[in-house]
């Protein structure tokens, strides 16, 4: 392919280190002027592309795009979209290519889960039988880590870390009390399907008896309300006070989520609407036990400031190896991580057939949650621990870290007709 543009994209939620990923992409592509003339971002993710708002990052510093490594958020919006199949809505696709060829657009990164691979894969596809074949890869990218075949996904990391500190530190404010005060301290975080984020608060403490968490409610284990009262009063008479992490995404064994909004997302998702004060208030309903309860929602998945130096590197790692994949003639591929050791910790970056990874989701293995389902076993601290590990701190000034911000210069628009998503 000759000298042509990038189109690269943010989709889905956000983590602390998915713009490390758009500094890989962008420094690795400037590297070879000859082959990628720029890197344009879609604003708000795959909409950018069908609505042409693009951002010219060749307007941005090396000083700025280098920044991105320790900035947080999307920094060039992200959006929950999903295209539909050719079938269904073939206008979406020829607009897209419309869009690509008018900027001599030839390479597509998307960089996001499972929806969005699922997306890279069907473009790469289609562009073709539309006449303007596009190199297509996808990126990996989800705080909830469960895209198949990569070990682990970029965000994970640090998400995980957060976790970790939060409910070491919490129990810490809780057992001061608890002879006196707060018995029950209920800590939800993210994860629909797979318990991955639920786990790591399980790396607060050493796995000890009477070292909290004292439970993790997990997707994968179907809630027992009786079970569940049974190890709380349990914990209190023994230890003076108890700690839970539960995900956002428990549910019975009917399939029922604990705390179902019943509403949907932009994926047909439903929507859960906060699991912690439901437990919560059954542990006060049921045991009359003092409670407080946390949310972490958005903070865990933006805490730049703590997060994981393992998970920096390998978010740079797959944007720049989605780069160097693209010239070297890859498409309908995502760069993945391939553990080779525990004990070190060492990993490499491979490659994945789109095909393998697109609507796939990694549960968290049964051989990670001990036997009675309310906490993670040796292996599972084995496979989470190399991940939260090291410090990457931002720069800081008068006491805030100093994220970079983006001209977010746009593209010049070349097509008159106007497309709306």
């Amino acid at each position: 392919m000759s000298k042509m543009n990038a189109f690269y994209a943010q989709s889905g939620g956000v983590t602390a280190v998915i713009n490390a990923t758009a500094c890989g992409v962008i420094e690795t592509a400037r590297k070879h002027p000859n082959k990628i003339a720029n890197v344009y971002a879609g604003r708000n993710g795959i909409i950018g592309a069908l609505t042409e708002d693009m951002i010219d990052t060749n307007r941005e510093s090396a000083k700025v795009i280098a920044g991105l490594r320790h900035t947080p958020g999307g920094a060039f919006g992200s959006a929950r979209y999903k295209l539909k199949s050719f079938e269904e809505n073939r206008a979406e696709y020829e607009r897209l290519i419309e869009v690509f060829k008018a900027h001599n657009i030839g390479y597509f990164f998307y960089n996001g889960g499972n929806d969005s691979m699922d997306t890279a894969h069907k473009v790469s596809q289609i562009s073709r039988n539309l006449g303007f074949p596009v190199t297509c890869l996808g990126i990996p990218k989800t705080v909830d880590n469960d895209l198949p075949v990569t070990d682990n996904c970029p965000g994970f990391g640090s998400v995980a870390k957060y976790v970790a500190v939060s409910t070491k530190e919490a129990a810490l404010d809780v057992l001061s009390m608890a002879k006196t005060s707060t018995k029950v301290f209920v800590l939800e975080v993210m994860g629909r399907h797979a318990g991955w984020i639920a786990a790591a608060g399980g790396l607060a403490g050493s796995g000890a008896d009477g070292e909290p968490p004292h439970i993790i409610l997990f997707p994968e284990i179907p809630f027992r309300k009786q079970a569940f009262l049974k190890r709380v009063r349990e914990c209190v008479k023994k230890h003076d006070y108890c700690v839970i992490v539960v995900s956002e995404g428990a549910s019975y064994a009917n399939g029922r989520f604990l705390a179902e909004a019943g509403t949907v997302d932009a994926f047909g998702h439903a929507q859960l609407g906060g699991v912690a004060p439901v437990v919560a208030q059954m542990v006060r309903d049921n045991l009359g036990l003092k409670y407080h309860y946390a949310v972490a929602d958005y903070l865990q998945r933006s805490a730049r400031h703590i997060a994981s130096a393992t998970d920096v590197k390998q978010a740079y790692a797959v944007g720049q190896a989605a780069v160097r994949m693209a010239l070297a003639g890859e498409s309908a591929v995502m760069p993945v991580i391939k553990r080779v050791s525990d004990k070190p910790y060492r990993w490499k970056i491979e490659k994945a057939p789109l095909s393998r990874v697109a609507n796939k989701e990694k549960m968290l293995p049964r051989r990670y949650i001990s036997k009675d389902g309310f906490s993670i076993t040796a292996a599972g601290r084995r496979y989470l621990e190399p991940l939260i590990r090291g410090e990457d701190y931002p720069p800081y000034i008068n006491g805030l870290p100093n994220y970079v911000t983006l001209k977010s210069v746009p593209v010049s628009k070349r097509l008159n007709s106007n497309f709306v998503v």
